[in-house]
């Protein structure tokens, strides 16, 4: 063993999600050895995939925002990312159907976005259009390096940034929720509805979301990619990027504890008795897992928080293939129900809505992947559903999604052929068994009230050693959010770096025993 691999630090990275992905790739640019122990077979965490004849189905997130965040990390690494996935950026961000028979596209480019609503909706909603973007624009200027870019923001951040540009402060409408907001600002109730739908992108109800939600429509209108090959191709990038620079993985690996020795983390254990001894962990998981104890009585006393709050919302997803019929479609699709219809109010009571809006992914389509008639497409479908509760769980047997999918969306003049069975279908309690203590919530903690994004679980944890990543972390849900937590540990991780007499050993990189031995690197510090 070399001097330089016998004094690298030892992180231990507990799930290959997108954040503990991201987070290996930053710690291995900060010199560090790493493993990454997951407990399913494959990385990406909720970047998930079901098999189909045609190829692997997304079952998770279907497109790639904020590109410039997955970029960084690739840089910090001095690669490429354009070098390891093919993007496409989509001139159409989604097509949108109402039950009346209109249609409405949202494009990457204002001008064709003006064009369009105008023609949708007439000059007034043009106006309206025009002056929602330059305030949601605003907001998302002013916030992103105030909130979302820093690890610890805080109140006084967010009053400083309103005093400084106090024109904001209407733009962000403290006192509405988002519904409310918008529907102030929309004069036609099917733009309301559209840009209502954004709090669902963050697992929340827009009659209790904050309005300051709306600025998520500049995440779309920044770019929207796909990926070639599925979604399933940037965590195997990222995976293969790790690699290349020393990181270890170990999949089907279920972490069963996390150890502590007078408030400093020691080590963690996997498997029945198989321990890694480390001084540093990063948790990609959901954090009220650990609050849960689902990774042993030491690290019960972090994010407690979890325990107390509403979760977000879970989802109805269908993965399958069959050949489409009827209307075209994009690669991005929603199909709406009367703007008048009480689905939010139903998932708020812990319903599965009879009626409610359907996001239709037609994987296979887009730029330069258009598809030929009676072929073979894949799809992937999501209706919102609410959380696991304590409470009896709503009526979601498969006959029911059945028929509360695709009867729905046979009265658009949309069939598939043939229609998919159990196999292709994921429901609430199905994620609570992939992802532990998740309460099959897919956004962690509810986004719902003003200062909720100051209470989620923030990188460092009051465990010494411990930091936590991934969308139920700050700065919230989204793939480029749970990227964006791992670059907030890993300077959180630097900034709390002690000096290298104080440190204990750590495991090799790599390191795993049999039993319940440990294997340290060869040198104390």
């Amino acid at each position: 063993m070399s001097a330089k691999q016998t004094h690298m630090r030892h992180a231990v990275v507990i799930g290959a999600g997108i954040g503990g992905l991201c987070s290996a790739a930053r710690m291995c640019a900060s010199g560090f050895s790493v493993t990454v122990l997951e407990r399913q077979a494959d990385p990406g965490g909720k970047v998930r995939t079901l098999p189909s004849e045609s190829g692997a189905v997304d079952a998770g997130p279907t497109v790639l925002t904020l590109r410039h965040i997955f970029d960084d990390v690739f840089a910090n690494l001095d690669e490429r990312l354009d070098d390891h996935i093919e993007l496409h950026k989509l001139p159409i961000i989604a097509r949108h159907f109402w039950p009346d028979g209109t249609k409405l596209d949202l494009h990457d480019r204002l001008d064709a976005n003006r064009k369009a609503i105008k023609e949708f909706a007439g000059p007034e909603a043009e106006a309206e259009f025009m002056r929602f973007n330059a305030e949601t624009k605003a907001l998302f200027v002013a916030l992103s390096p105030t909130m979302m870019e820093k690890p610890q923001p805080s109140p006084v951040d967010l009053a400083t940034t309103f005093l400084r540009h106090p024109a904001l402060l209407g733009a962000m409408a403290p006192m509405q929720s988002l519904r409310g907001k918008l529907a102030h600002r929309f004069s036609d109730p099917r733009l309301a509805q559209l840009f209502n739908r954004y709090a669902t992108y963050v697992g929340g109800l827009p009659h209790q979301s904050p309005a300051l939600l709306s600025l998520i429509w500049q995440a779309e209108a920044a770019g929207v990619w796909s990926v070639k090959g599925g979604m399933q191709s940037l965590p195997k990038a990222l995976e293969a990027l790790c690699k290349r620079h020393g990181a270890r993985f170990q999949y089907d690996t279920e972490v069963t504890s996390v150890s502590c020795e007078d408030g400093h983390v020691k080590g963690v254990e996997y498997n029945g008795g198989t321990t890694i001894e480390t001084d540093l962990v990063i948790f990609n998981g959901d954090p009220r897992a650990l609050a849960k104890g689902a990774l042993g009585p030491d690290v019960t006393g972090v994010a407690q928080q979890t325990l107390n709050t509403p979760r977000s919302l879970s989802a109805v997803v269908w993965s399958f293939d069959a050949v489409p019929r009827g209307l075209d479609l994009e690669h991005h699709n929603v199909f709406f129900t009367d703007p008048s219809s009480p689905e939010f109010e139903e998932l708020q009571a812990g319903l599965f809505p009879r009626q409610q809006s359907i996001y239709v992914c037609a994987q296979d389509r887009g730029p330069v992947m258009q598809k030929s008639p009676g072929v073979r497409e894949r799809f992937e479908i999501i209706q919102n559903a609410p959380p696991l509760g304590t409470g009896p769980a709503p009526d979601m047997e498969f006959q029911i999604c059945q028929t509360r999918t695709f009867d729905v969306l046979r009265r658009f003049d949309l069939t598939f052929d043939p229609l998919p069975g159990q196999a292709n279908l994921t429901r609430p309690a199905d994620f609570e068994a992939l992802f532990p203590e998740s309460s099959g919530s897919l956004y962690g903690q509810s986004p719902h009230g003003l200062t909720a994004a100051l209470k989620r679980p923030r990188a460092r944890t009051s465990i010494k050693g411990l930091y936590l990543v991934g969308g139920g972390t700050h700065p919230g849900a989204g793939l480029p959010m749970a990227a964006l937590s791992a670059r907030h540990a890993v300077e959180t991780i630097m900034q709390d770096q002690t000096s290298p007499s104080t440190s204990r050993p750590t495991a090799m990189p790599g390191g795993m025993s049999t039993g319940s031995a440990t294997i340290r690197a060869g040198q104390s510090r």
